[in-house]
């Protein structure tokens, strides 16, 4: 299986990885809608008037119907990162020193190795997705080498190839006609 890593790339300001700008212009089509409830239009027509689903509009609307414009405001993110910027610099900062200063023989960095840093390092306790989903909320993304690896030994390689597959080969079961089920005999 090849290595992956994760490294540092563009970085989205937030959760969603909406701009505070992209934010606003939705919150302002939400706002645009309720003043369009407000004389009644049909949910069909607003939405093809702000080029947004019909299912949107009427998910506005409800909102609307329940706390008027004022539910139709931007709640920010989602979810709150549960590694504050501070603490989210200082893994990257031990990310930096890279996987052998944390304990592992190669230089990459995996999933599972940073939630163990984070698990070290915070005392907090993430899922391997939801670690995925933090790199990525701060701008590093999945990296796979394009190269063979320096310490590959191609020797070793072929002679692998030639004398141990072989014998993986043939230790499998013989195909013999019958019955593709294990626990039922051919049908006469």
């Amino acid at each position: 299986m090849s290595p992956v890593r994760y490294h540092r790339g563009m970085r989205y300001p937030q959760g969603g990885g909406l701009t505070a700008e992209r934010q606003q212009f939705r919150e302002e089509l939400r706002l645009k809608a309720a003043e369009r409830f407000a004389q009644g239009e049909a949910s069909s027509v607003i939405a093809k008037d702000l080029r947004v689903s019909v299912r949107s509009v009427q998910r506005w609307r409800q909102l609307w119907d329940e706390g008027g414009p004022r539910a139709l405001r931007s709640q920010g993110p989602a979810s709150l990162p549960r590694l504050s910027e501070k603490q989210f610099a200082q893994l990257e900062a031990e990310l930096a020193k890279g996987p052998a200063a944390h304990g592992w023989e190669d230089q990459r960095w995996t999933l599972s190795r940073v939630k163990t840093v984070i698990g070290r390092r915070f005392h907090l306790t993430y899922t391997v997705q939801g670690v995925r989903k933090l790199l990525v909320r701060n701008g590093w993304s999945c990296q796979v080498p394009a190269r063979r690896a320096i310490e590959r030994d191609d020797e070793a390689v072929a002679g692998w190839v030639k004398e141990v597959w072989p014998c993986a080969e043939d230790s499998r079961r013989p195909v013999e006609p019958g019955s593709s089920s294990r626990t039922r005999p051919v049908s006469p």
